[in-house]
């Protein structure tokens, strides 16, 4: 599971706590993937999570034995032994009853006492019907357990069990093992602040309508949850980002809410002087409608034909490249349709030459790919218009490997 060019972490004792949803058969995925990567890996299921997942399975899988109970192991203490050892605990899939023992402090089990006994970072990956993910008493216990320090990951959207369908979903077992192995490693970006943008602008046409585009925010959103593991403070401007990326804010990230294209400018230019890495991840309109009416056009004054006259938008990424001071980062973005390698990579390096940005990552976007999917697939060029990183992945791993170029020393 380490990307290419990225250098291995040290062997980890990893703590990998299943509880009992239907979800827990893909916990296996991350067992599995934390093993080839070398690490020690020891299971402690619920009782629940066993009547969804074997025991000989979970033995097998992480090559160490797996019980539940507290009264074994009695001798090396194990009901505290586990998680004093852990440099990481994952709870995959963490369900509604487990994040709310988690948030109250309940150690009934094994996976309570380890998680008690234990100052390793938490990595929790909710998983549940929608209706529970959004019920106040969940949304309490994650604010509470966010305030003590865990990461979460997830929950996405898409389908459950059954037929529905929504927010709740386990995050998928790539994007688990690679917060994990971030929230283990080296809080590299420590004493540094981060700015990222996240989303798509919107431009009015009059109170009902507006020409945007089809970025959710997930790129964006997940750079500033890597950031922050990292250890770096967080200032995030999102402009209109996918609802259920807002249901569990980070603590550690501050939100600025924007919609145009104009908005986003004045928050950037007025946040980006006390930043040492600008992150230009949102899609942003080039043009914005010339006049907005007051009032809802209507097709019985415009006719069959509605003539629209669009005026540029300000090149905030120009902008931030000309303005920055000494020893700050900027980055941009690029998300181009062109399917032909060679023909994509002479847009992006025209594109960082006319910009000025320090790195330019660019994405293949489509009506499949790029806006409102899972992954990623990347190219990083620098200022002279080279390669310096490929990454195909979760956009968790991707915005790993982003940060990377800024967190080596030779990013100074």
């Amino acid at each position: 599971m380490v990307e290419p060019g990225r250098a291995a972490p040290a062997r980890l004792t990893v703590v990998v706590g299943i509880s009992g949803g239907i979800a827990a058969y893909k916990a296996v995925g991350v067992v599995r993937a934390l093993v080839r990567a070398g690490h020690d890996v020891h299971v402690v299921p619920t009782e629940a999570a066993l009547r969804f997942i074997g025991r000989p399975t979970l033995e097998a899988i992480s090559r160490n034995p797996v019980t539940t109970d507290l009264y074994d192991g009695v001798a090396e203490v194990r009901h505290v032994a586990l998680g004093q050892r852990a440099d990481v605990i994952v709870i995959a899939p963490a369900t509604a009853n487990t994040l709310a023992k988690l948030a109250a402090g309940l150690a009934d089990d094994l996976l309570g006492t380890t998680v008690l006994a234990s100052s390793a970072p938490l990595v929790l990956a909710p998983a549940m019907h929608t209706e529970m993910w959004q019920n106040a008493a969940t949304a309490a216990n994650v604010a509470t357990l966010r305030e003590r320090g865990a990461i979460l990951v997830g929950p996405a959207s898409g389908r459950l069990t059954g037929e529905d369908s929504g927010v709740g979903r386990m995050a998928e077992p790539e994007e688990i093992v690679a917060a994990v192995l971030a929230a283990a490693g080296p809080r590299d970006l420590a004493g540094r602040r981060v700015l990222v943008t996240a989303g798509g602008t919107r431009e009015p046409l009059d109170p009902v309508r507006f020409i945007g585009n089809r970025s959710t925010g997930r790129q964006g959103f997940a750079i500033a949850h890597a950031a922050a593991a990292r250890g770096a403070a967080v200032t995030l401007v999102a402009a209109n980002p996918d609802e259920q990326l807002q249901t569990a804010p980070h603590p550690g990230i501050e939100i600025v809410p924007v919609s145009t294209a104009a908005e986003l400018h004045d928050a950037v230019l007025a946040a980006s002087a006390s930043h040492d890495v600008v992150v230009m991840a949102a899609a942003v309109a080039d043009y914005r409608p010339e006049r907005v009416e007051d009032r809802k056009i209507k097709k019985e004054t415009t006719g069959d034909v509605l003539e629209l006259r669009l005026v540029k938008n300000p090149d905030i990424l120009r902008e931030l490249a000309d303005a920055r001071r000494a020893g700050q980062v900027v980055i941009g973005f690029a998300a181009e349709t062109e399917p032909d390698r060679d023909a994509l990579l002479e847009l992006a390096r025209a594109k960082v030459a006319r910009k000025g940005s320090d790195y330019l990552v660019v994405n293949r976007v489509g009506w499949h790919e790029g806006f409102a999917t899972e992954g990623n697939t990347i190219l990083v060029l620098d200022s002279t218009g080279d390669i310096v990183t490929e990454a195909t992945g979760s956009k968790a791993s991707v915005a790993d490997r982003i940060l990377d170029l800024v967190s080596s020393p030779s990013a100074d």
